[in-house]
């Protein structure tokens, strides 16, 4: 089912996420050849997209929302892995079988391809690959990051790396440079927050609230997240506005 502001806007060329997508370096033909393969789907909130273990018959690009990848233990316990926010690609062309569970955070609307499909216009467009590997090395960078967020940060370092994140993939959506104020709605809720950083919900909490009264962010109802000045939070979260960050 696709989404209803999709549904008015359904070129790829007029696709939110076209320029950071997977079809972002294609142009012309291999745009068409994209558009003929392409179908959308939305999840709801709590919807599973796919279970590890699972057969694996599409890759998608997330266009709208927030979902969440993560592992469960033998004897039950769960770790989130990994969120997927717009334009991030799901699932791995040669594999056929699911490695995380994937559930939607948000309404998620993704933009789907059936796997075979898939792998052999990899082989015969290599717009498609490049960008594909590109977004893998991001995916490795993002990941040895947090290794780093989870094992060293402190509770508020964790908060405001989340916050950068989320700043960033807005910024970049809208084609900006990350600099001075960016304003998002905070999708997630705070519990998936906590699960994901390795907190407790009031911590999280607490941590909010002390960033919002240090000036760090402004906080509208209890969604809706104004950053004033981006380099003053990305000092918060230990980052080096000049290195590498997430993305």
């Amino acid at each position: 089912m696709l989404a209803p502001d999709l549904a008015r806007k359904a070129s790829c060329e007029d696709c939110p996420i076209r320029h950071r997508a997977v079809c972002a370096h294609c142009e012309g033909d291999e745009l068409q050849v994209l558009e003929g393969m392409k179908s959308y789907r939305t999840y709801t909130p709590g919807e599973p997209i796919v279970w590890a273990g699972d057969d694996f018959n599409f890759v998608a690009s997330v266009v709208t929302g927030v979902a969440a990848m993560s592992q469960t233990m033998e004897d039950g316990r769960r770790q989130m892995v990994g969120l997927l926010l717009p334009s991030d690609f799901l699932g791995r062309p040669g594999r056929a079988h699911a490695a995380f569970d994937v559930t939607a955070a948000t309404s998620v609307t993704l933009c789907r391809f059936e796997r075979r499909p898939f792998e052999a216009l990899l082989r015969e467009t290599p717009a498609v690959g490049q960008r594909l590997l590109e977004m893998t090395l991001d995916e490795l960078d993002a990941a040895r990051e947090w290794m780093l967020l989870l094992g060293r940060k402190t509770a508020r370092e964790k908060i405001s790396s989340l916050l950068a994140i989320l700043a960033r993939r807005e910024a970049s959506l809208s084609q900006q440079i990350p600099g001075g104020e960016i304003a998002f709605d905070l999708q997630i809720t705070r519990e998936a927050m906590a699960d994901y950083l390795g907190l407790t919900i009031e911590t999280v909490s607490r941590q909010l609230t002390a960033l919002r009264r240090d000036g760090v962010i402004v906080l509208t109802g209890s969604r809706h997240v104004t950053v004033p000045d981006y380099d003053n939070l990305a000092a918060e979260a230990g980052d080096d506005a000049d290195g590498t960050q997430l993305t």
